[in-house]
């Protein structure tokens, strides 16, 4: 029995929050979370919090975003009620795969270093896309040409003529006949002033006529565009919902098996990202026959470091799969992008990933291993969010099982797929909530070797 201490759930899961406080010994908090009629969040908290422990269990899978809000504004209210201290514990931290940089699909960054251009030739790494007061040359002609020179020699977008039309303004100004100007004035030192300002304006209007946005005449802006490398902007979803969460009046924040490790740099309050590596570790070592002859496989580039913890601390083979942009001797056109490191031919083959959303990486991962020679391919995999037709991708591939945990709900999941098992990730959180309830270390819980 644990005292002072209140466990909410949010909607997302709570039949984990139901395990943790039957492990824990404490009855889950009262709590009004609905919505009303116009699709807004309704939280009341029906149990006193003030002085108390409070940790909230909200995971990220299915409604992202309204669990999202919702726990911001569970935080708010137990914060209002005088909390003594409020944790978020979050199985699946929402908008984990969401760096402040952003990636394609191979894992590349979408901006490269600027690439050798001539001195002579504009780009967006050398001056400024418009130019500015006072600059009469351009970096996308030579050096020696002038600006006003090469503007008034261009032909307009309707094609009549090769220099600029004259405006009535024009021919009124450089007219040597009579001169409205030099008629009233009728001397010639104003005359000739006049003139010099004429000249300065015409060279002023000239030069100004054509922008860098000036899209009716295609043939000029042609040397302005982007180049195919120039790094767009995006959006900063890692970086804000951390501040969402501290702003709500978060604490603490404990999460499992974060996409990016990164993440935890972005909160100013602590944060303990714990591991799932000893359960799927534990299966492995029970649940497959000969596990030493088997070859632990990650499916990217990305996940090599989590599967070669794995691999080194029980002692087998590791391989990896490479995604390839060059062609490939293979013939199938699914796997064209996608190569093998290591030699998997008749042995077990073991996948390792944190999270299957979509399932697409680990199906093309199966029939690979599968088309190298593997006897049997198994799935371990921290996350099973399996959204959109992942299920069914599934029971279609080449994969004998797929070993996931219960981070997320996965009651329909294993009434629609007969390959899934779920593993129970309730003693790692209500271990964690007792330590950081009684203030006791939980580096424990990360020695996973």
């Amino acid at each position: 029995m644990v005292r002072n201490i209140v466990i909410l759930s949010g909607n997302s899961h709570p039949k984990l929050a139901e395990s943790v406080c039957n492990m824990l010994g404490v009855p889950a908090g009262n709590r009004i979370l609905s919505k009303f009629s116009v699709g807004e969040t309704r939280c009341e908290i029906q149990d006193s919090v003030r002085g108390k422990d409070v940790f909230i269990i909200q995971s990220g899978g299915g409604s992202v975003n309204d669990h999202l809000i919702e726990l911001c504004i569970m935080i708010s209210a137990c914060k209002t009620g005088s909390a003594k201290r409020v944790t978020a514990v979050l199985p699946l931290f929402p908008y984990s795969r969401q760096p402040d940089l952003p990636y394609n699909k191979i894992g590349a960054p979408l901006s490269k270093p600027p690439t050798e251009v001539p001195k002579d030739k504009y780009t967006f790494e050398s001056v400024p896309a418009t130019p500015g007061p006072g600059i009469v040359k351009s970096a996308s002609f030579n050096k020696e040409t002038d600006l006003a020179r090469v503007m008034s020699k261009t032909s307009l977008s309707n094609g009549v003529g090769n220099g600029l039309a004259r405006t009535n303004s024009e021919n009124y100004f450089n007219s040597n006949g009579t001169n409205g100007i030099n008629g009233t004035n009728g001397t010639n030192g104003t005359n000739g002033s006049t003139n010099g300002d004429v000249q300065q304006y015409l060279t002023h209007s000239r030069t100004g006529s054509y922008t860098t946005h000036d899209y009716e005449n295609p043939g000029l802006i042609s040397t302005f565009q982007a180049k195919p490398g120039y790094k767009r902007w995006v959006a900063q979803a890692g970086t804000l919902v951390a501040d969402l969460l501290t702003c709500a009046g978060a604490d603490h924040v404990v999460a499992l098996d974060l996409h990016d490790p990164q993440y935890q740099g972005f909160f100013d309050i602590p944060m303990d990202n714990l591991y799932g590596r000893p359960l799927l570790k534990r299966y492995i070592q029970q649940n497959i026959p000969d596990y030493k002859e088997a070859v632990i496989v990650s499916p990217d580039a990305g996940g090599a470091k989590r599967a070669t913890a794995i691999a080194d601390s029980l002692g087998m083979d590791f391989a990896l799969i490479h995604k390839e942009r060059r062609p490939t001797r293979i013939t199938d056109r699914q796997n064209a992008t996608m190569m093998l490191v290591g030699n998997v031919a008749n042995r077990v083959c073991i996948l390792v990933d944190d999270l299957a959303d979509t399932a697409n990486t680990i199906t093309r991962a199966a029939k690979l291993v599968r088309k190298e020679g593997a006897t049997a391919v198994y799935a371990l995999i921290t996350h099973g969010v399996l959204s959109g037709d992942a299920i069914a991708r599934i029971n279609a591939s080449a994969l004998d099982k797929v070993i996931v945990t219960n981070s997320v709900p996965q009651d329909e999941h294993r009434k629609l797929c007969p390959k899934l098992e779920v593993l129970d990730v309730a003693p790692i959180f209500a271990e964690a909530i007792r330590r950081i309830h009684h203030g006791e270390s939980i580096s424990v819980l990360f020695q996973y070797d």
